[in-house]
């Protein structure tokens, strides 16, 4: 894609995995509260997500909006959550519809259907179980965390039917770099690497999609989450397995 892309919380950990995956592939600009640590080879904008004259500024010319910029602690106060992850998102498309950007691609969570865990744990973490979450289903949040993902997908779906702009929500799974998440069962059902979360978001960048709702882990045997939508719609190969690991996060040996 020749326009930029405007990548909101570009210096928190996904914003971090997408800049170090495919920051060359694509002309990103950068927003956050506060500046990436290290070298930026890209347009920076630092401030709020609420504040609409910055917003404006950094969309000017956008193509996509990868929106990650948000309170991420799952414990979070309401009034932190309806600020930063609420109002901050609908500014968020609001400025989009008006400057004519073309897709939103908006950071949702596991924690937006968290509840669904709650009779079917530790079970539902496990290989043997089939249960399957595919993005068809209400959310059921976790905490008040997840209840402001979930209301980013509802806003999304409203400016979608409202004024026509692309929407894809992704509900993020456990993201670490080098290996699953140390003997967690959970977090190793969910695990999302950092090379197949680069590469989920930039097929989220170049696909074609009306609104949609997909999953963002990579291809674990041990599962709860399908990925299927997202294959079909973005074309996502992930790479990486958390099964090619022991419990405690080594590389299993041949």
């Amino acid at each position: 894609m020749d326009e930029p892309v405007l990548l909101t919380g570009a210096a928190g950990r996904v914003g971090t995995a997408i800049r170090e995956g495919i920051g060359e592939a694509h002309e990103f600009r950068l927003l956050d509260r506060e500046p990436p640590t290290g070298p930026v080879d890209h347009e920076l904008y630092v401030g709020d997500i609420t504040d609409r004259e910055l917003l404006e500024d950094a969309m000017e010319d956008v193509a996509v909006v990868i929106h990650l910029a948000g309170d991420p602690r799952t414990d979070a106060p309401w009034e932190s959550v309806l600020r930063n992850n609420i109002d901050g998102t609908q500014t968020v498309f609001e400025v989009a519809v008006e400057q004519d950007v073309e897709k939103v691609v908006f950071a949702s969570s596991n924690h937006a259907v968290g509840h669904y865990e709650t009779e079917r744990k530790p079970d539902i973490y496990r290989t043997e179980e089939e249960f399957r979450l595919d993005g068809t289903e209400l959310p059921r949040p976790s905490n008040l965390y997840g209840v402001s993902k979930a209301t980013g997908e509802i806003l999304g779906r409203y400016y979608h039917d409202e004024y026509g702009i692309s929407v894809l929500n992704v509900r993020i799974g456990n993201l670490t770099k080098e290996h699953p998440p140390r003997n967690y069962e959970r977090g190793q059902a969910m695990w999302l690497s950092h090379r197949d979360c680069a590469h989920l978001f930039d097929r989220a960048i170049e696909a074609e999609y009306g609104y949609e709702i997909v999953y963002g882990i990579s291809d674990n045997d041990r599962k709860y989450y399908s990925i299927e939508r997202a294959r079909e719609i973005l074309a996502y190969d992930p790479q990486d397995n958390s099964a090619e690991y022991t419990f405690d996060g080594e590389p299993k040996t041949d």
